[in-house]
């Protein structure tokens, strides 16, 4: 469990079109294997360390005939932002997908001062 220090606490919200392949037959449409999309996020604003990041599908457009998988995290999470991943493999074709995002954690506090 993450314990927050502080009694300021800052969540933000997003949404992103990570790819949309079917229109241009790009490899998560067209390929086999595995595939990656990867997009850097950045905070409107920095926590005071690096946030929780919760990640969901927000739109998942897929061929039906073919098994259907997806791994989509948040990887390399810092204080400033984190990258926004999608993975799928073997013959799944994926036309487009929106990942939703929502990070929580501690903001700084001007009136704390870390003596050290």
């Amino acid at each position: 469990m993450k314990r927050l220090k502080s009694h300021l606490v800052g969540l933000e919200q997003g949404s992103k079109i990570m790819f949309s392949d079917f229109e241009h037959d790009g490899p998560m449409w067209s390929g086999e294997g595995p595939r990656e999309a990867r997009i850097g996020i950045r905070f409107d604003d920095t926590f005071r360390t690096p946030p929780v990041v919760h990640v969901a599908m927000g739109m998942w457009d897929t061929e039906g005939q073919m098994n259907q998988r997806a791994d989509l995290r948040a990887e390399n999470i810092t204080p400033e932002g984190f990258d926004l991943v999608f993975r799928t493999w073997g013959d799944s074709r994926i036309a487009r997908v929106r990942a939703d995002w929502l990070a929580i954690g501690e903001l700084s506090d001007d009136e704390v001062w870390d003596v050290e």
